[in-house]
């Protein structure tokens, strides 16, 4: 308590007294006198006490546990090796030590796919992905003595490599290693690389690498097939000197649509796991690839950022020219993207109209607007010579093309002019424009049509920017890749609209999701949250039929058919309420990626407990690691101390003493008839 808050309470306490002496010293009852004088004192300090409302620290101790986070791999994988009792006794003996819960606040994840709180585990997850839990980890307890006991067979299927991941938070790691030590002579494939897409009447090439584990030479058979036919063989022979091979062929792509085919090495003599000797995989065989014209008059980082966004579909292709090299090749492209067009742009807006190509203009402030507004009549832009950022805001109304893979949420702000953009035909706003998070009601990014021709504009420059905010998220270019697609394949095609739009893959692996999505429109095109769609899938082998309900999700209707069989598949998607439905086909190629392992990765789990300053063990030293942690000087219970500034105002108990001495002081006067 400060010094001038003590000489306030003493004057407090004259002032209190003085004025209870003052009223009670004429009293003739000497008894009486001071008992009223008392509790007229602690009536008037109580309450000139409040009104001054000085404040004390209370100082508290409590004792913090560390943390210890237990993580258990919840894959196939762990069934696959037959450890599933092992791993939950090794849990189920972590979580039921007293002497762990008394030192430590235990906390319990299960990992696959995803991350979760452990309620249960069933081993069943298709994909391994350490680094998604230890980033959660590292995020979760950043700063905090959180040790790790990772019961794991260390086999990852997905993801960053989860050593470096897992460093980062300079925390223990204690794996419990899950599998067979014994190594035994295998024979697999590794690795087989290819192209989702190929081209009709060309060759496209297969790389296929194949490992072997053990010392004596052996000699086997490579074949790749397709149905009954075999198409490419050859001897491979390997020993302990040389593990491995990689043999490359090329195939040939002799008919359109999807075509799956088998790679397999003949298993050896007693092989224990023949589950990864072969794979399958599917190509798609295409007619011809989209040649798509980026056209620039001079150089940004926004022109490779689009260029490898919509290569990324071996489909397209994109090539960046200028606008006089376009006059002469024009003839070879299907779509144009016009970025920043000034008026060099010229003879290349008539060459475009003269061939009815579909449009994407691209806008910033290397623009020539005066150019833009006379060249073309479908939409103006206000001409303010000022320029601002403006950030992205999705528009789930929109209804041209399903926009499910991507929000745009915190994405960096692309530069726009200022100024009113309005269109002369009908529009549909992908973007909209936000300024500190106000969305303003103009168009970022938009679709149009007029006549026969299809078109799009962005009114910003940046859109780099967005494919590296994707990568930081994700780690990959994938969900801004796809949109970029989905406008492209809208631009690409001349088809009108349908008030059924579906979007789903070709083929699929069979350890990936399977998401089917759906969009269903009104009369007057607007999107209809109330629709009743479901869809009805058909193996074409076994003739099995399912027909199950697609569930809303924002502003599209999905299933996932995740778990279906191995096959391909015809689906219809049909309005329960209206006769409208769309079909397509996909294949479920078989491959589980979690039965391709043979033996836990004991080298890489030790290694991870080595450079995190934790240690490796098996299921049966569970004890010996219960022991290790409880003994470890790193993992000390902390006694804190926390200093709390408490007003007086908050402490009820001098109100009620206030309420207490007025009573007794109003009562004794009555009883006395002084009142």
């Amino acid at each position: 308590m400060q010094t001038d808050t003590l000489v306030y309470i003493i004057l407090i306490g004259i002032i209190a007294l003085s004025l209870a002496l003052f009223q009670y010293l004429k009293n003739t009852n000497k008894k009486l006198r001071v008992v009223l004088s008392i509790l007229r004192f602690v009536s008037v300090f109580g309450v000139l006490l409040l009104l001054l409302n000085p404040k004390f620290e209370a100082v508290s101790f409590y004792e913090e546990k560390p943390n210890l986070v237990i993580a258990v791999d919840n894959s196939e994988s762990i069934n696959h090796l037959k450890q599933v009792e092992n791993a939950t006794n090794a849990y189920q003996q972590l979580i039921t030590d007293e002497r762990l819960s008394q030192k430590f606040n235990i906390e319990s994840y299960k990992f696959g796919k995803e991350t979760n709180i452990l309620d249960s585990i069933d081993f069943s997850d298709n994909q391994s992905h350490f680094s998604n839990f230890f980033k959660s980890y590292n995020e979760l307890h950043k700063g905090n003595t959180a040790p790790v006991v990772l019961i794991s067979d260390g086999n990852q299927t997905i993801g960053s490599d989860y050593t470096y991941v897992a460093k980062q938070n300079n925390q223990p790691i204690y794996p419990v290693i899950l599998g067979d030590t014994l190594s035994f002579s295998d024979l697999r494939l590794q690795q087989v690389n290819v192209n989702r897409y190929a081209y009709f009447k060309n060759r496209f090439p297969i790389e296929v690498i194949i490992n072997y584990s053990g010392d004596a030479p052996i000699k086997s058979q490579l074949k790749i097939s397709s149905g009954n036919n075999v198409l490419f063989s050859k001897i491979i022979e390997l020993n302990d000197t040389k593990s491995s091979e990689i043999v490359n062929t090329t195939l040939n792509a002799n008919r359109v649509g999807i075509k799956t085919y088998r790679v397999e090495i003949l298993p050896l003599e007693n092989e224990k796991n023949k589950v990864n000797n072969y794979k399958n995989f599917g190509v798609e065989i295409i007619d011809q690839k989209t040649n798509i014209a980026l056209i620039s008059d001079g150089l940004h980082p926004d022109l490779g950022a689009i260029k490898r966004s919509i290569e990324s579909n071996e489909q397209r292709s994109v090539s960046i020219l200028k606008p006089n090299d376009f006059i002469s090749k024009s003839n070879d492209f299907q779509l144009v993207i016009l970025y920043q067009p000034t008026n060099n742009f010229n003879s290349v807006f008539s060459r475009i109209q003269d061939l009815g190509i579909n449009t994407f203009i691209i806008t910033g402030n290397s623009t020539d607007f005066d150019f833009l507004n006379n060249i073309q009549s479908l939409f103006y832009q206000e001409i303010t010579d000022q320029y601002e950022d403006y950030q992205p805001e999705l528009n789930i109304n929109y209804g041209t093309f399903l926009v499910n893979s991507i929000s745009f949420d915190n994405y960096p702000p692309l530069q726009s002019e200022f100024g009113t953009l309005s269109f002369a035909v009908p529009e549909e706003t992908i973007l909209y424009k936000t300024v500190n998070g106000i969305n303003t009601g103009t168009p970022l990014l938009s679709t149009y049509e007029s006549g026969n021709n299809k078109y799009a504009l962005l009114n910003g420059e940046g859109i780099w920017k967005w494919r590296a905010q994707n990568y930081l998220e994700q780690e990959r270019f994938l969900d801004f890749d796809n949109f970029m697609s989905k406008l492209v394949q809208y631009l690409r095609s001349n088809k009108k609209r349908n008030r059924l739009n579906i979007d789903y893959r070709s083929f699929y692996n069979q350890n990936e999701p399977i998401i089917v999505n759906a969009q269903f429109f009104n009369k007057n095109y607007e999107f209809d949250a109330n629709a009743s769609l479901e869809l009805t899938y058909k193996n074409k082998e076994t003739d099995v039929t399912k027909t199950l309900p697609l569930l809303l999700k924002n502003s599209s209707y999905l299933i996932d058919l995740s778990g279906v069989e191995p096959g391909e598949y015809n689906f219809t998607i049909r309005n329960t309420d209206e006769p409208i439905s769309s079909s397509g086909t996909f294949s479920v190629l078989e491959y589980n990626i979690e039965q391709q392992f043979l033996n836990a990765d004991v080298t890489k789990l030790t290694s991870l407990s080595t450079i995190t300053s934790g240690k490796s063990y098996f299921p049966n030293q569970v004890s010996d690691l219960i022991d290790n942690l409880i003994n470890d000087s790193r993992y000390a219970i902390i006694q804190k101390s926390k200093r709390n500034v408490i007003p007086l105002i908050d402490w009820q108990y001098l109100l009620g003493l206030i309420v207490l001495s007025l009573s007794l002081e109003w009562f004794i006067r009555k009883y006395n008839g002084l009142i």
